[in-house]
């Protein structure tokens, strides 16, 4: 086989052909998000090579189970640093398995925003917040009273 060039691959019938950055009009198969891979060797046990999704949805799941126990603060800051924790682990590792949704900025934006709004609004619950951020109080008044 004879290479063109250096951006030529072979197609399917091993033919060298021109390839581009573009994409496809038509894609024939759903590519992995980037740091889709495994967060371990494939000769590790199962459970070890998703250790990240593991761990972020351990720690959801404790927070569910303080949640149901009548712990709704601590539960639901729980789920929300859970979620902090994954956007940690998907900018850091370069592989994270399963917990590699889309794009890594989009997973990090979006677990990143999610669990910011989850610890505020545990922070913020009634009765004693702990956390009172005075104009949200005005804003909640001026727009039920008026």
């Amino acid at each position: 086989m004879e290479v063109r060039d250096p951006v030529s691959a072979p197609d399917v019938d091993g033919v060298p052909r021109r390839t581009t950055r573009r994409f496809p009009l038509f894609t024939r198969d759903t590519a992995r998000p980037e740091g889709g891979g495994r967060a371990a060797s494939g000769a590790a046990p199962a459970p070890a090579r998703q250790w990240p999704t593991l761990a972020v949805l351990g720690t959801v799941g404790l927070g569910l189970l303080l949640t149901a126990f009548d712990l709704f603060r601590i539960g639901t800051l729980l789920v929300g640093v859970a979620l902090l924790g994954g956007a940690v682990l998907r900018w850091l590792l370069p592989g994270v398995g399963m917990l590699a949704v889309r794009s890594r900025f989009t997973d990090i934006a979006t677990y990143g925003m999610l669990g910011t709004a989850i610890v505020l609004l545990a922070l913020m619950v009634q009765p004693n917040p702990w956390l009172e951020i005075p104009f949200l109080k005005d804003t909640l008044h001026f727009t039920v009273s008026g």
